[in-house]
């Protein structure tokens, strides 16, 4: 067996499309395009890759954007006073504040700080306990819905399904493992504390792993056919080559789908990130008639 590819560019290219013609409708009913506010505070150059990514694609689609990019001394009130500022903002659609932020700047005080109706990123506790509740009429997390919305694309039944999710970070593992059980899938949540994990994830017919751990899952860890997301991104300290958890050689002889890293994951949460501040703004402006 060779394990067929989850190809995220493809499917974020197909997503793409459709965000496109929904923006196409938007700006001929109101004559607006939406906006994202990208804020980024310090220099880490992985945010700034990756800031850069999202507002490529906002840009070529025809949606505008732009980044806040401040220093790293940055005091917390300091960003306050600009997401207040953009909160207030009529032409922001949708605001997002890069993680992680310096250690002296509170993260739940800053998310909790945006206004739900614009946190694109769907990190606000407001945003976190409707999809917990089953409610996914706000705005959702972008990579656990570019997940579940790449597995759907390629036929991948939820419903009745075990899903085993090695993360229970509020940014992957908590939020994936409502939108899965809301499709009627079995989730167990693995984390550090975990024991056999190996066990566990050998009776998934869908596992993703979100770990940030280098080879954490191989083909021993694989129940033959499952499918396998790996969501992380780890320069592997050996080659210098981008990888993810899963030792993805071996576990393509063994899975029956799975994500490549890169080109699986990020460009679904780089799409979704689109498709939200599309909602966003459709919810701001109380239009109902456009599908995104």
């Amino acid at each position: 067996m060779v394990a067929k590819l989850l190809d995220g560019k493809k499917a974020a290219q197909g997503c793409l499309g459709k965000f496109r013609a929904a923006l196409d409708a938007i700006k001929a009913g109101t004559g607006r395009v939406p906006k994202l506010c990208v804020v980024l505070v310090g220099d880490d150059p992985a945010s700034l890759l990756y800031d850069r990514k999202k507002m490529e694609a906002a840009a070529a689609i025809g949606m505008d954007s732009e980044l806040f990019h401040l220093p790293a001394g940055t005091t917390e009130t300091e960003l306050l006073a600009l997401i207040a500022k953009l909160n207030g903002d009529k032409s922001a659609s949708g605001i997002l504040v890069q993680l992680p932020l310096p250690a002296h700047i509170s993260e739940l005080g800053v998310l909790s700080a945006i206004d739900p109706a614009k946190d694109v990123d769907g990190f606000h506790p407001l945003n976190q306990g409707r999809l917990a509740l089953g409610d996914e009429t706000g705005l959702v997390p972008c990579t656990p819905l570019g997940i579940v919305r790449l597995l759907e694309e390629y036929g991948v039944a939820l419903d009745g399904a075990h899903a085993v999710v090695i993360s229970d970070s509020n940014i992957v593992g908590r939020p994936l493992w409502a939108l899965l059980l809301n499709r009627g899938a079995t989730v167990t949540t693995c984390h550090i504390r975990t024991g056999d994990l190996g066990g566990i994830t050998r009776t998934a017919d869908i596992l993703v792993s979100a770990a940030g751990q280098q080879d954490i899952v191989g083909a021993r860890d694989i129940r033959p056919g499952a499918v396998v997301v790996d969501v992380a991104m780890i320069r592997d300290s050996k080659t210098g080559r981008l990888r993810g958890d899963i030792d993805q050689e071996e576990v393509a002889k063994v899975a029956r789908l799975m994500t490549p890293v890169p080109g699986g994951v990020g460009p679904m949460t780089v799409a979704m990130l689109i498709g939200n501040t599309i909602r966003a703004f459709c919810m701001q402006d109380g239009i109902a008639d456009v599908e995104v």
